[in-house]
């Protein structure tokens, strides 16, 4: 082990540096892509700028190859693997998606059983899509106040595991979109004693690696994989991922897994985003969300101040369903002021020029990460306390329950497949879902292929609807009809 380390230097950017050195070479190109070098297309080189289209290369020798690298990817690849606390890392290019899926498909085949809670991220239910295995679903508890579903509780994890000897892994969210954490420690335990596979999507929990105040993080906690999303608070570029691995996984399975759907075509701006970005946190991680965690908790402190809404926090954490609460994780619950999260969404882009992450019936988002300044925080405190006094109403009559827990008639592969025939929505009542139909961000299915769709359903989608959350999934764009089964 020390001689690994002593061979390790987190200064270094593998990609990066051979990008560097590619550049000064002067290459002359008669390979793809064929825009060579930015020449060819002046208008996307003077969009984009001459520094980055002269490094949108193809794999070559002294570039290395995705698929299966030998040189300077597979030494990123063992620097992030070292900088996470894993036993390898793999650099993904088709988003935390790609990461997500590669998880479940090295780990599931047809009719395998996996436990995970419902308020997965649709990338999960695609995997199980592609390839057949049957969720055995843990539904989580909702805080009633907030309308949001919280983690899984340690007794029903056990409950399902001992009701599902033969399933082969148990998927956790680490965190929430809005920052909740399940017990994970003690869910890979279980786990492992009952010989499955521990899964985590940590889309929403890279900076978990590095920081002093955080929640445990999947790899620290034992989990056998971890889907990371380096885009979202790593600091690279949108749709550049990690997948990391334990001991106890077999690296080479992984990659020929991960190798039947990832493109041939690795795109190195994404890359190098991941091998720079990884030497920024390594290096500097600690001291950048230190800052971060400050400034959400006094942008909390003011939001609370400010009357009406509820910048929750860690006061939620109750040992077990919140057994830890992202500490940068800015969420906000809007209803108190008689305002749907979405309304507020609208409000905060439309008239006050601030994007946040996203609002839902009852909540909103405000991701903050390493680029975000204090000056701009307290622009977003003040539009907050702006659109109360000019906005606020009675909050009856406003829906608050987020999660709706589903009944489930088939596996989504079979529904996803099975024979299909387009109703309209208000008739589909009864009916099994055949499509995803949810709202994004921030893509957790409101239903998916296989589940019965009820009235209380169709209540919250048309509520969603006419509350302005983009709703995304139905082969129908208008979502006026939906795909059921025959």
């Amino acid at each position: 082990m020390e001689e690994k380390k002593a061979v390790i230097n987190q200064n270094k950017a593998p990609i990066y540096e051979a990008l560097q050195t590619f550049r000064q070479m002067r290459v002359v190109p008669f390979d793809v892509p064929g825009h060579k070098h930015g020449r060819g297309n002046p208008e996307l080189t003077a969009f984009l700028g001459e520094q980055c289209v002269s490094i949108d290369v193809n794999s070559m020798k002294p570039l290395d190859n995705l698929c299966h690298p030998i040189s300077v990817i597979k030494e990123a690849e063992i620097l992030a693997a070292d900088a996470f606390g894993a036993a390898h890392a793999f650099l993904m290019v088709g988003g935390t998606t790609s990461s997500v899926q590669s998880m479940v498909l090295s780990t599931c085949k047809r009719g395998d059983k996996i436990i995970l809670p419902r308020n997965v991220h649709r990338s999960v239910i695609n995997a199980l899509v592609l390839c057949g295995a049957i969720p055995v679903y843990v539904n989580p508890e909702v805080d009633r106040k907030l309308g949001i579903s919280l983690g899984m509780r340690r007794e029903q994890v056990e409950k399902a595991i001992t009701e599902n000897p033969d399933a082969v892994a148990v998927l956790v969210n680490n965190p929430t979109y809005y920052g909740i954490c399940s017990d994970i420690r003690e869910i890979v335990r279980m786990a492992h004693g009952a010989g499955m596979y521990c899964l985590a999507d940590e889309a929403h929990g890279t900076h978990f690696y590095f920081g002093d105040a955080m929640p445990v993080s999947a790899m620290e906690a034992g989990a056998d994989m971890s889907a990371v999303s380096m885009h979202k608070s790593g600091g690279s570029l949108t749709q550049s991922s990690l997948l990391l691995i334990g001991k106890n996984v077999n690296a080479g399975h992984v990659r020929q897994i991960i190798n039947l759907t990832q493109t041939t075509s690795g795109s190195y701006l994404l890359m190098a985003s991941l091998d720079i970005s990884r030497r920024n946190l390594a290096l500097r991680g600690k001291e950048v969300f230190a800052k971060v965690i400050k400034m959400a908790d006094y942008a909390r402190e003011e939001i609370n101040a400010v009357g009406g809404y509820y910048a929750f926090g860690r006061e939620l954490v109750n040992g077990n369903s919140v057994f830890d609460f992202d500490p940068t994780k800015l969420s906000v619950h809007t209803r108190d002021v008689g305002l749907a999260g979405i309304e507020v969404y609208d409000i905060l882009r439309d008239e006050y020029d601030i994007q946040i992450e996203f609002g839902d019936i009852g909540n909103i988002l405000a991701y903050l990460s390493m680029g975000d300044r204090p000056q701009e925080l307290e622009r977003f405190v003040s539009a907050l306390a702006e659109i109360r006094r000019r906005y606020q109403r009675d909050s009856s009559g406003l829906l608050s329950q987020e999660y709706i827990d589903p009944t489930v008639v088939t596996s989504p592969q079979e529904a996803f497949y099975a024979p299909k025939r387009s109703v309209p929505m208000k008739e589909s009542v009864g009916c099994v879902c055949s499509e995803f139909v949810m709202c994004y961000p921030p893509g957790i299915p409101i239903l998916a292929p296989g589940e019965k769709i009820t009235a209380e359903i169709l209540d919250y989608i048309e509520y969603a609807k006419l509350k302005g959350c983009s709703m995304t999934g139905p082969e129908d764009p208008d979502i006026l009809n939906i795909n059921v089964l025959q």
